[in-house]
């Protein structure tokens, strides 16, 4: 090997060792800077009550295809009879979100062109943000459209809370609260204390039964019971000292 190779080598090792003690001490600045973060998730809760209710019905009716228009017929004068119905308990027309008849047919593996049936269908949704157990109370007594005829039935009855956005705000402050006051007995097993907030993100919010467990990453929305747990997470990183 002649001089210049040597020289070449000797340089090429010295830079080698260079950058390795570069990579090194960054790659110790890292580890410092995370090991002097502490990330927690916090969360609370709050009972409340639904106010306002979505209550969907329906009624139908099975047709032949020779009588399918004696069958909307029909179904016009059942609209007459359950409109009656929501007027004589206090909701007029424009209280109703009323759909167009729906057909469809009913399935027969022996059926052919000739024989063929179908079931027309329409869906009425209230919606009421004061009479919430009005409206469950009124759910619970159609018996006298069932008794003029009227084949009507609940699809469904869902309850939310209105006042759900700001609600939210408010739990999103406590959860973070709860977040610091974890970081602070973590970090006190430690031997360590809590400085500043570094970040924080809001989880999504769940809207449970009371007593569920039942979350979800996604979030979740019962709206089948009158009483909720409204929950929230929030996830804090702070500087620990």
């Amino acid at each position: 090997m002649n001089k210049d190779s040597i020289v070449f080598a000797g340089l090429l090792l010295g830079l080698c060792i260079i950058i390795s003690t570069a990579v090194g001490g960054y790659s110790f600045y890292n580890v410092r800077s995370l090991d002097n973060s502490l990330t927690v998730t916090g969360s609370a809760k709050m009972s409340v009550k639904s106010d306002t209710v979505k209550w969907t019905t329906f009624f139908v009716r099975a047709v032949d295809v020779s009588t399918l228009k004696d069958g909307y017929a029909k179904m016009a004068s059942d609209l007459i009879a359950v409109k009656k119905f929501y007027a004589d308990n206090g909701y007029a027309d424009k209280d109703l979100i009323i759909s167009p008849v729906f057909m469809e047919e009913i399935y027969n593996p022996n059926g052919n062109a000739q024989n063929k049936q179908y079931q027309l269908r329409q869906t009425i949704e209230l919606n009421s943000i004061t009479d919430l157990e009005k409206v469950t109370g009124l759910s619970k007594n159609t018996q006298s459209l069932i008794d003029s005829g009227v084949v009507f039935s609940t699809q469904s009855l869902e309850y939310y809370y209105s006042k759900l956005p700001d609600l939210r705000v408010k739990l999103l402050a406590a959860a973070l609260a709860d977040a610091k006051a974890r970081a602070v007995e973590i970090a006190k097993a430690g031997g360590r204390s809590v400085g500043a907030l570094k970040s924080a993100s809001s989880g999504v919010v769940q809207v449970l039964p009371p007593n569920s467990v039942d979350v979800s990453d996604y979030g979740n929305y019962d709206t089948s019971s009158v009483n909720k747990e409204v929950m929230v997470t929030a996830k804090a990183s702070f500087v620990i000292k």
